[in-house]
């Protein structure tokens, strides 16, 4: 049976949005006839998702985080934001500090997590009961398609969001502020991809805070979902010109588009910046003791074609492990690398003719236990090489023993 995992196929939506299954038409027949009916399901719900993608103009990755690797937040893509910005408290009535300890924010599995926890933390003269983190991203943006994969938080008084502001905002400690704080908010602008309040669970919004309308905003839309804390989603927003638009796992829910643009109701010309955070509000309850933000991934898309689309697959035979990618037209050759899991490559082949498929038949890398992760790239037509396409990450252990015992 061919090994498709969802953490594949969601890592896949949203960078690759070519559907064309070159994959399956170039595969041996003997390639394709272990391939389940899941299987061939879960490649036409990925191709149906893309497709509705490929109608933004927004489709070139210019600036992401996958979140591979363990332990500290990447410092080059993210600051911490701990400043209290009036001196004794953040807004709202919230109660928490924001602090730069990985105990608040950390790597993990392939994931960041921000975690709330209820903890007594002296910091800036002030003694707060609760902690967690704020993150700005070091990169800012003007238009373009944000998506980001997450689960939320669980427990009445949290309060997890991914937003944006202007990165001309006048906020003390935040990334921007000693070069371009000008304007106080919300003349910056403020645009809420997702925000979810842990009294009302499962239903998330999206919002738009200007001069014209702030705070308790009346630019907002928002769904109920069947489970936002345990099911990853897929929080997207699509700015433009002209409007604003918030979709859920691909789904719209609402759309920004004033009648009338000015300072007052589109503050929208100007970079803005991401910030990813868990606030704990006034009515957290005594039984609280942490819960956390998990996203799997998060990425910005400008105007412009997609990268190729490679759909990294693994087979496992009773004869080896036959690893399965798509090749971009005209390509020579092409290059496969593998190794651990979070460790890099440790061996590299070279797949002649550009064969969309390579056997490994022997021990090589997968001499023992564990977790593997391979990768490909191309070489075309004039000598240039693709970029390396993402890691696709296996357990070799269970997966072979699996294929063995069928096989006998």
């Amino acid at each position: 049976m061919l090994s498709i995992t969802w953490h594949a196929i969601s890592k896949a939506i949203g960078i690759f949005v070519s559907s064309r299954f070159h994959l399956m038409l170039m595969l041996p027949f003997q390639s394709i006839l272990p391939l389940s009916f899941f299987s061939f399901l879960s490649c036409f719900m990925l191709s149906a998702v893309l497709q509705a993608q490929d109608e933004s103009p927004y489709q070139q990755l210019v600036w992401s985080d996958e979140f591979d690797g363990s332990g500290a937040i990447n410092s080059s893509k993210w600051h911490h934001q701990t400043q209290l910005p009036n001196g004794t408290s953040w807004y709202n009535g919230e109660l928490q500090h924001y602090t730069d300890r990985e105990e608040n924010a950390y790597l993990a599995d392939g994931h960041l997590h921000i975690r709330a926890i209820a903890e007594p933390y002296m910091d800036q003269g002030q003694l707060k009961q609760y902690t967690s983190a704020r993150l700005n991203s070091k990169y800012a943006f003007t238009y373009g398609r944000v998506e980001v994969r997450a689960k939320l938080p669980q427990g009445p008084g949290t309060w997890p969001a991914i937003w944006t502001l202007g990165k001309n905002i006048a906020e003390p400690g935040g990334y921007w502020y000693d070069e371009y704080g000008e304007v106080p908010w919300p003349a910056c602008g403020e645009i809420d991809i997702m925000e979810h309040w842990g009294t009302n669970p499962n239903y998330v919004s999206s919002a738009i805070h200007t001069p014209s309308s702030h705070g308790n905003t009346v630019n907002l839309g928002g769904t109920m979902l069947g489970d936002v804390f345990n099911t990853f989603h897929i929080y997207e927003m699509e700015w433009t010109p002209e409007s604003i638009t918030f979709r859920v796992d691909g789904n719209e829910i609402y759309v920004y588009e004033p009648s009338v643009k000015n300072d007052a109701t589109w503050p929208f010309d100007e970079e803005q910046y991401l910030l990813l955070n868990v606030a704990i509000n006034p009515d957290i309850t005594a039984a609280f003791s942490e819960s956390e933000m998990v996203i799997d991934y998060v990425r910005v898309y400008a105007e412009g074609p997609p990268a190729h689309a490679y759909y990294l697959i693994t087979q496992f035979l009773p004869d080896g492990i036959l690893l399965i990618w798509n090749p971009p037209p005209g390509a020579e050759s092409c290059e496969v690398r593998t190794g651990s899991a979070g460790e890099g490559d440790a061996l590299s082949t070279p797949v002649a003719n550009a064969d969309p498929h390579y056997l490994f038949t022997g021990p090589e890398v997968f001499s023992q236990a564990g977790d593997y992760q391979w990768r490909v790239r191309c070489t075309l037509p004039d000598g240039s090489l693709t970029d390396w396409s993402d890691y696709f990450e296996f357990n070799y252990t269970e997966q072979w023993q699996q294929f063995h015992s069928e096989a006998e």
